[in-house]
């Protein structure tokens, strides 16, 4: 059965990070995606470039460039992610490509935007986040700034911006037959990941510092612990009647030292009793007592231990294909469910 997406054809220039997944996600959903390689590109295996087509074209000869205005012509969108101005020197830029095609969705992913001081230079996820002040609430109370690895800014405000820009723009051009150019900045997306904490701030709910407020682990309801045997389980027991729950199957309904829940003055010493408790059993001890409970429970799984957990195994949150474990497409569809993924 095709995807949601069956029907629309998507030029990709390769590259790495943001883009093939931008790319991974619509090719996950139906539409063609046409990757577009250098000559003599090495090709391995890699979960972000699943389900393309593949072509090779040399983009500094006038031929590759030939080709890619070719199928720029007969597309609904592009995904590019140079530095601004390259494909503008390469030839390919959004006015000529729109002269070829005006319905064409260009799609262009980068860290730092198309305009801006910092528009020329270079960049990673970690410096993305950094500027846009997502980083900054990352990490432990007195400790610098942790990277949660390269998800917010590269995948959540990059990838996963772009592949909702790209759709939202070939909906537009369907009904308007006019294409456009998405500027698709992590700098951008990681902001508006952020929007939730803005209310807080806004509200005087937040401070301005790390692991002191109630969703950085400065409650301590809202945390990871080790347990006996070095693992980590998480609670996120933030309503009234979810920590109740928490209480009374971790045996706290009688300990009066937890009745004030929201009072942060109290955080820091219950985190403490709390770590000690936790300490107390195993993590397999821990998920036999919180496990299938509305305490907003969880164990701490790592790469390897998440495909096998019974939840994401019934519901098969992983699949194996060509012998690689990797995620299934996601978010899922009742009448046009994703097509299986193909290496």
């Amino acid at each position: 059965m095709p995807g949601v997406l069956d029907g629309v054809t998507i030029i990709e220039l390769a590259g790495i990070g943001p883009g093939p997944f931008a790319g991974m996600m619509l090719a996950d959903h139906g539409a063609r995606v046409i990757r577009v390689e250098r000559p003599g590109a090495q090709q391995t295996k890699d979960i972000l470039n699943r389900s393309r087509e593949l072509v090779t074209a040399d983009l500094k000869s006038e031929e590759g460039v030939a080709k890619v205005r070719d199928l720029a012509r007969e597309a609904d969108g592009l995904i590019e992610g140079f530095r601004p101005g390259v494909m503008e020197r390469l030839g390919l830029g959004p006015d000529l490509l729109h002269a070829d095609n005006p319905a064409l969705v260009y799609g262009r992913m980068t860290g730092w935007g198309q305009t801006g001081p910092y528009a020329p230079f270079a960049g990673h996820d970690i410096n993305y986040i950094a500027l846009s002040g997502a980083l900054h609430g990352y990490g432990r109370a007195g400790d610098k700034p942790t990277p949660p690895i390269n998800a917010v800014g590269d995948f959540g405000g990059g990838g996963m911006m772009m592949a909702f820009g790209m759709v939202a723009g070939i909906l537009s051009a369907r009904q308007t037959g006019k294409g456009q150019v998405i500027d698709c900045a992590m700098t951008d997306g990681s902001a508006v990941l952020s929007a939730m904490t803005y209310t807080f701030l806004g509200n005087g709910q937040w401070r301005d510092e790390r692991g002191v407020n109630l969703l950085d682990t400065g409650a301590h309801f809202y945390d990871t612990y080790e347990t006996a045997d070095g693992k980590y389980v998480s609670i996120g027991s933030i309503e009234a009647q979810f920590y109740a729950e928490l209480r009374k199957r971790a045996g706290l309904a009688e300990d009066a030292d937890f009745d004030p829940q929201m009072n942060p003055a109290e955080w820091p010493k219950l985190k403490e009793k709390l770590t000690t408790i936790f300490k107390s059993k195993t993590r397999d001890e821990w998920c036999a007592l919180l496990e299938h409970s509305d305490a907003c429970f969880a164990p701490v799984l790592s790469l390897s231990e998440a495909p096998n957990h019974p939840h994401n195994a019934e519901r098969q949150t992983y699949i194996k294909v060509d012998g690689m474990v990797q995620p299934a497409p996601a978010p899922r569809f009742s009448e046009t469910p994703a097509p299986k993924p193909r290496m």
